[in-house]
């Protein structure tokens, strides 16, 4: 479907890419990975036809249709959330227009039988028939949809577009891109803007598109959940595995083992060779042996080790000063914006090594509560921080609140006092800037080095209790571990505001979920928050359908149902979840042993020892087996599910 050869990008000295060739087809779902800066984006933005490369062709259809959310821009739109959304049907909509305008000069005719009427009578008909087939009669509860599949309110339809952040507004930019169903997706960190149900939801959307879709995304668990291909894009070089990002990265790193090996070993019998020649070069009798070696040497084709790129952050937060057992607590709290309800009654305690994270929908309350313990956001209630606590609070816009003009030394070398201040340089090492980058002005970086920068400052005086508000925009995987990581190290008390699964998987212990103007609590990490939270929908929905069957009203209180049952539901669904997430992680395990074999089969230097080797075939044909047995039982396991969730359990 679409084909690049040959690419190179040209880029402050250095090639992103040279001579990257690759084949995207109509229903990869492929995902786009590398470090800030590897030229993720810039080669969305070729394939867009944004930019030309310096050598190298794109090649696609003339009728392919490429739709490209970037990771930012500019709208400026004057209609409601609803209009905005409906201008992806540009040409139905032209059609209505026309047809109605059509409408209208017949209701004004009177000669019925004249040529011309009958023209206008053919012109309704065709354009009736042409908006029947480009879906006008469901463009707007196609519309409707996927606004509410991406977090709007339909309370929200008729609101002027003005009226929302930039980051509602993106959405908007996604939902239009939905609706005309191109050919080809590009999405340049779409999660960046959605709450972890909207990701959800996207998550399910792009697995039944019809057309292909390339992301850039450092999601782990959004990419692991969409893509059937990971393109990383590192040190110049491009990296293509049929395989989601989880299991790219095993492929890749033991297919970098066995190049490692093969190099090891090629080494050794060079350096025999070598030490051969150079012993007996000047000996007449070895002549012909060492003339033997040499063309022989000539002849051996060089094994490579691929390059890997290891700069990554490397840091830790300082000790923690010890504070009180409660670190905040809050009885009453509330916040509104004139008669606007962002939350209320909020009760809670925060003790010290609590380490909790602030999930929810978008506009919810997470980062004014933030704010409210950070900063003092006026509310109403009570906010008690706790004895000797001293807070570090890394805002969602903290990149954007560095003083441009500043350079990157400056920056930090500003707020660095007492025994901190010669150790700036070095600080700034460990998050990648190093010897001319400290010079750079803070507006000439990308968003990830402002990022970078941001979490530097940081570093320069002890806290216990951080609060981070999505800590991991512009960030990439590696350095997101790397926070993680030092996170996990650090010994004070933590609240992180964040929709990145897998970066909250087991960091907190505690969620707080912020839901129709409440917060509530909920023991457990992440995971397990959101199965209790499927769980709990499954019921409803269960209960709902049931209670319709019985001719009951809709309104019936849930409280009626039978308790014990409704436990005995929610034990069978866990069981039987449970069961299919050992079968897939059985089959993720079987699936990266038989691609190890493949790619030792595939590979010249290996395949005689592996003709060699009787056993290989046998315990090919077994993992063959094996995962056929446990595909078998995912698909029993998943009909089992879906007749439980219908009521036939």
């Amino acid at each position: 479907m679409l084909s690049i050869n040959n690419l190179s990008v040209y880029f402050t000295g250095r090639y992103l890419f040279d001579n990257v060739t690759f084949l995207i087809t109509e229903r990869d779902r492929a995902g786009l990975v590398g470090k800030n800066g590897a030229g993720k984006t810039t080669l969305l933005r070729i394939i867009n036809g944004e930019q030309q490369p310096e050598g190298g062709t794109v090649s696609k259809p003339n009728d392919l249709q490429i739709g490209y959310l970037p990771q930012e821009i500019v709208t400026t739109g004057a209609g409601t959330i609803f209009e905005e959304a409906l201008n992806a049907f540009d040409k139905v909509l032209k059609l209505k227009a026309e047809s109605e305008q059509i409408s209208i000069e017949i209701a004004e005719r009177t000669d019925y039988e004249s040529d011309s009427y009958l023209q206008l009578i053919n012109r309704l008909h065709e354009n009736e028939e042409r908006f029947r087939l480009l879906g006008g009669h469901e463009m707007e509860g196609e519309t409707e949809k996927i606004l509410l599949g991406l977090g709007f309110r339909s309370g929200d339809f008729g609101r002027k577009l003005s009226e929302f952040s930039g980051g509602w507004r993106m959405r908007v930019e996604l939902a239009k891109l939905l609706l005309r169903r191109p050919g080809l997706l590009l999405l340049d960190e779409p999660t960046n803007h959605l709450d972890i149900e909207s990701i959800q939801w996207l998550e399910e959307y792009l697995k039944s598109f019809s057309g292909a879709v390339i992301v850039v995304s450092h999601d782990r668990a959004f990419l692991d959940n969409v893509t059937n291909r990971t393109i990383e894009i590192s040190m110049g070089r491009i990296y293509d595995f049929k395989t989601s990002y989880s299991g790219y990265v095993e492929l890749r790193e033991s297919m970098r083992e066995q190049q490692q090996a093969a190099y090891s070993n090629q080494q050794r019998q060079l350096a025999d060779i070598e030490r051969f020649i150079e012993r007996f070069r000047y000996k007449a009798t070895k002549a012909r042996q060492v003339q033997s070696k040499m063309k022989m040497l000539d002849k051996i084709e060089r094994v490579e080790v691929d390059e890997m790129d290891k700069s990554a952050i490397h840091f830790r937060f300082p000790p923690a000063p010890p504070s009180g057992k409660v670190v905040v607590e809050a009885v009453s709290l509330a916040k509104f914006y004139g008669e606007y309800r962002v939350f209320s009654h909020v009760d809670f305690a925060i003790e010290r090594n609590d380490f909790v994270a602030f999930v929810g929908r978008n506009g919810e309350g997470k980062t004014t509560l933030a704010k409210i313990l950070a900063e003092g956001l006026d509310h109403d209630g009570e906010c008690r921080i706790g004895y000797n606590v001293k807070i570090g609070y890394y805002a969602q816009n903290q990149a954007d609140l560095l003083d441009p003009e500043r350079t990157v030394f400056q920056t930090i070398d500003d707020v660095a006092v007492g025994d901190i201040r010669p150790k700036v340089r070095n600080i700034l090492g460990s998050f990648l800037f190093t010897g001319e980058d400290i010079e750079k002005k803070v507006k000439v970086l990308s968003g990830g080095e402002k990022s970078r920068l941001a979490l530097a400052k940081l570093l320069l005086s002890p806290v216990n209790l951080l609060i981070l508000d999505e800590p991991t925009n512009h960030l990439d995987m590696i350095s997101k571990d790397i926070l993680k990581n030092a996170l996990l190290m650090f010994d004070g008390t933590l609240i992180v505001v964040s929709h990145d699964r897998d970066f909250l998987q087991g960091l907190t212990q505690k969620v707080f979920e912020f839901r129709d103007g409440k917060v509530k609590q909920h023991i457990g990490d992440i995971y397990d928050f959101l199965e209790k939270r499927r769980i709990a929908t499954l019921d409803q929905l269960g209960m709902a359908a049931k209670a319709v069957a019985a001719g009951q009203s809709n309104d019936v209180s849930l409280n009626k149902i039978n308790y014990e049952k409704k436990r005995q539901q929610e034990k069978e669904l866990r069981k039987i979840t449970s069961r299919i997430e050992k079968v897939e992680q059985e089959i993720h395990l079987l699936e990266s042993e038989i691609a190890v074999i493949d790619q030792k089969l595939a590979s010249p230097e290996n395949h005689v020892e592996a003709l060699a080797d009787e056993t290989i075939y046998q315990k090919y044909e077994s993992l063959k087996n094996k995962l056929l047995i446990a595909m078998d039982s995912w698909e029993s396991l998943h009909s089992e599910l879906d007749m439980f969730k219908n009521g036939d359990s």
